[in-house]
């Protein structure tokens, strides 16, 4: 079945603000006295931010309340939103201008399908906030991946089935997610390693992506 619409994350595959998060997580850990790496930054790929705060207090000596965690997790998207505005368009991903260009030129449509409540600021900061047909992000949901909801609720908004969607993702939650919704999934960055993925590749710039769309179009 034709590639109709496909469906993108926003961090680590249009844009990257992962050093962002993760100094805004580590400001939040080293203050409560709990260890924070790089390591177990990997594991908050694609997760909400309350979910990515419970992986953080599993390493904590004391436990917390419900309230403690609420101000915690507003204190990091503090922290967070400040340092984006030192966002600008040139972090936008090698790649991505091109195949945007591409997909509209091809008359397929283009949605954000991201867990982030961030999304539409960090894409006005970019400048693509008017690139995308829907966007859907982490306001709209109530489940985060890798539960589908949100690339269905992307492919219910923009009116096309989830077979006909393609989702681009770098984390292993967010296939996951593309595969629970029926859709088919490309892996970039991390997700590049994940043997779920369908198709894989280091960055949009390296995607063969006529060549998929193509064979996607003459697959049963």
């Amino acid at each position: 079945m034709s590639i109709r619409a496909v469906i993108f994350d926003l961090d680590g595959v249009i844009v990257s603000t992962d050093e962002y998060h993760f100094h805004a997580w580590k400001m939040i850990a080293d203050r409560e006295g709990i260890p924070f790496d790089r390591t177990t930054n990997e594991a908050l790929r694609g997760v909400s931010r309350m979910e990515s705060l419970e992986i953080i207090l599993r390493k904590a000596t004391r436990a917390y309340s419900p309230g403690e965690k609420k101000e915690l997790a507003e204190q990091k998207n503090n922290f967070y939103r400040e340092s984006l505005n030192d966002l600008t368009p040139g972090e936008i991903l090698p790649g991505v201008l091109d195949v945007l260009a591409s997909l509209k030129a091809r008359g397929i449509k283009v949605a954000i399908g991201s867990s982030s409540r961030n999304a539409k600021a960090i894409l006005s900061k970019i400048g693509l906030d008017k690139s995308f047909d829907e966007i859907v992000d982490g306001t709209d949901i109530s489940r985060s991946k890798p539960d589908p909801e949100v690339f269905s609720l992307g492919a219910e908004r923009l009116g096309i089935s989830p077979e006909e969607c393609l989702v681009v993702e770098d984390a292993e939650a967010g296939i996951d997610a593309a595969l629970a919704a029926g859709m088919r999934a490309l892996g970039v960055g991390s997700a590049a390693q994940y043997p779920k993925s369908h198709y894989a590749y280091p960055d949009l710039e390296a995607t063969p992506l006529d060549e998929i769309l193509n064979r996607e179009a003459t697959t049963d």
